[in-house]
């Protein structure tokens, strides 16, 4: 099989090749010819970013969003009966471990990168609001939001994909227990939504516009809702305790997360989830990837 290539103009087929049968020098080696340059993480220096959660890595200069690699552990998933502001859809409250280590991007999903896809023939455009550049890719469905993900295993030869929702919840807390990650008050100018009283007022904000959680990681709560790879439940009855993507019979319906800027304070908490039909693009719907690593 062959896939086309349009590079300076010139028509080019090159061999079309499993996502396993890419190596990182052989990624470098089609990227170098065919696209932007790679700084694909070689074995060692995986084995030594995984080895030191907070460590940050972009394996190439156009496209590729900054990663943050994650501590394991274990959390307490969903919300007590005692939260405010609580739906029924967030319990019962279960513990989950994370083990397989991870890697989180720093920031949602950005234009810059969702057009580095579209460039390469490998996504399709999406519509923006408020400008491109570093805000948040918004009206993208969760098929596209998978399709950014394949093509940049493709580009690298890792494997990047989106976040179950149990490794989502993990990363928004990023250690706390609390209604937000900074506390049980939304306070001021902590996030982009309604009544978060920052300066971004009924819009998407740039990604990084508030300080991030404890590693280092933006816009969880608020800013654009994030799809995850899990199908939709109505509660956590019989849920993986192993932060694996929860499928169901249904493929249709997903999870998002998070809130957004058209949201209230009490919809952008780290327990708070909604479903929406995969095939959905609104202005207030993006996503970020996460990338397996090897120890």
């Amino acid at each position: 099989m062959f896939i086309r290539h349009i590079v300076a103009g010139l028509c080019v087929i090159v061999p079309l090749v499993t996502f396993s049968s890419i190596t990182v020098s052989g990624a470098q080696s089609m990227v170098t010819q065919f696209g932007p340059a790679l700084t694909v993480l070689t074995p060692e220096e995986e084995r030594a970013k995984t080895a030191k959660p907070g460590s940050e890595f972009m394996e190439c200069a156009s496209g590729c969003p900054a990663m943050i690699v994650l501590p394991t552990g274990k959390f307490v998933m969903g919300s007590s009966e005692r939260e405010l502001d609580r739906r029924p859809a967030e319990g019962p409250q279960h513990e989950v471990t994370i083990s397989a280590p991870l890697a989180v991007s720093k920031f949602e999903v950005t234009f810059a990168e969702w057009d580095a896809c579209v460039t390469a023939s490998a996504c399709p455009r999406a519509t923006d609001a408020w400008g491109r550049g570093d805000m948040p890719v918004i009206n993208v469905s969760w098929d596209d939001a998978r399709q950014y993900a394949g093509w940049l295993s493709r580009t690298t030869g890792k494997p990047y994909r989106l976040l179950t929702e149990a490794e989502w919840e993990y990363a928004a807390r990023a250690g706390s227990a609390k209604r937000y990650s900074w506390g049980d008050d939304p306070g001021t100018n902590t996030a982009n939504c309604v009544d978060c009283n920052s300066k971004w007022t009924l819009q998407t904000a740039p990604v990084g516009s508030f300080k991030p959680n404890a590693w280092d990681l933006y816009d969880f709560s608020g800013n654009v809702w994030e799809w995850v790879e899990d199908s939709w439940h109505g509660n956590y009855d019989d849920a993986p305790d192993d932060g694996s993507a929860w499928i169901s019979d249904d493929p249709d319906y997903r999870v998002i997360r998070g809130g957004s800027w058209h949201n209230e304070s009490a919809l952008i908490r780290p327990a708070l989830r909604v479903e929406r039909n995969r095939h959905v693009q609104f202005d207030t719907l993006g996503f970020r990837v996460a990338r397996t690593m090897k120890p």
